[in-house]
């Protein structure tokens, strides 16, 4: 799939970055280049005067000073000068062009400071370190930004609500929840997103792309959050856990339900009945009563099931044992007898111990 889309953001992006570059550093309004002696020397014969015998009267010198002192923009970037000499020199580098080459990839800079910021791309050198964690960027513009992360610095705010960001193009992603504006869409099925990075990882649902792989097996995901969670299967790692009873969990959406265990919260309602649930697997799973619907099918026959549990179930007990298999699996350890289910066991061992927990009142009781 071709989503020009992609391109387009990735200039924006890039856009977004120079702007947020331009706004920390402190650009003087005369440049030189210090690997031009070509220039140096052009600028000099603007600065001085022709070497020419010729003299010159006050009056004209007066003039040349008037004119010197005019104040011009370059219509190619924007930027002022005070001065002719200098606004000559300026351009002179704009015609000059990007002269810095890339003997890698051939890219081509216009100045060698950037040239040299864009060789650490290929060697992977970050001399930049941040003094508060172990992360190293490769210009010192990122340091500077990425110091936010510490310091909670969030000079980018949003003028239709209360919240602030460290990057300006954060800035601009929310402030589309405020207009609704989801520029990137969707070709294979028209769904319109936000920002990229939600359009990227929608983008491989349709190319079916999964770029993160795990390094224990051969499952690979489409996502890098999804395989942060896969892991937790490799590491036994459950970093969340209920405070309540000190139960663990892999995953904060498991403990969140967990919780309402304690609680008491029933968040998810039955729009049919005034039946409320703690997730929606179960909601969903009562649902099916209305709807009548039954997605789980035993592979033996042709009998479907509103849940995985009914189905399992139904293989284990048709035709009084395991269906299909035969097996039972739960002894009595009194006498030889065996059993499909551990609640016909429970129900059989009463014929050992003599108990019988239902009386004829509570039998009415349910009954009625």
């Amino acid at each position: 799939l071709c989503y020009p889309e992609l391109c387009i953001s990735r200039d924006e992006e890039q856009l977004d970055l120079k702007q947020e570059t331009d706004s920390l550093m402190e650009i003087p309004s005369y440049e030189i280049n210090e690997n031009s002696e070509a220039d140096l020397s052009n600028q000099k014969s603007f600065d001085s005067p022709d070497e020419n015998p010729t003299s010159t009267t006050d009056e004209d010198i007066d003039s040349q000073n008037s004119e010197q002192r005019i104040p011009r923009d370059c219509k190619e970037c924007g930027k002022s000068f005070g001065n002719l000499s200098q606004f000559k020199f300026h351009m002179n580098l704009h015609k000059k062009g990007k002269h810095f080459v890339c003997e890698v990839c051939n890219k081509s800079c216009s100045k060698i400071a950037n040239l040299i910021t864009h060789m650490r791309s290929h060697t992977g050198e970050k001399p930049f370190s941040c003094k508060e964690c172990d992360k190293s960027f490769s210009r010192n513009i990122n340091l500077k930004i990425h110091m936010r992360t510490h310091t909670g610095e969030k000079p980018y705010s949003c003028k239709e609500c209360d919240k602030s960001f460290s990057l300006n193009l954060n800035l601009k992603t929310h402030m589309r929840t405020h207009t609704g504006e989801k520029p990137f869409c969707c070709i294979e099925c028209k769904r319109s997103y936000r920002d990229l990075s939600n359009f990227k990882k929608h983008i491989r649902t349709h190319t079916g792309e999964k770029p993160f792989s795990c390094n224990e097996c051969d499952k690979s995901f489409s996502r890098k959050s999804h395989l942060k969670l896969h892991m937790r299967t490799h590491t036994g790692e459950k970093p969340f856990h209920c405070k309540e009873c000190d139960t663990h969990f892999s995953r904060m959406g498991n403990l969140k339900t967990h919780i309402r265990t304690h609680t008491g919260e029933k968040p998810f309602s039955c729009e049919e009945c005034d039946s409320s649930f703690t997730d929606t697997s179960r909601l969903k799973k009562h649902m099916r009563k209305h709807t009548g619907e039954k997605p789980f099918t035993c592979k033996e026959c042709d009998k479907s099931f509103s849940d995985t549990c009914n189905l399992k179930r139904h293989i284990r007990t048709h035709t009084g044992e395991r269906t299909h298999t035969g097996e039972k699996p739960f002894s009595c350890k009194e006498c030889d007898r065996s059993f499909n289910q551990i609640s016909n066991l429970k129900t059989h061992m009463r014929t050992h111990t003599g108990e019988k927990p239902f009386s004829c009142e509570s039998l009415w009781r349910r009954m009625e």
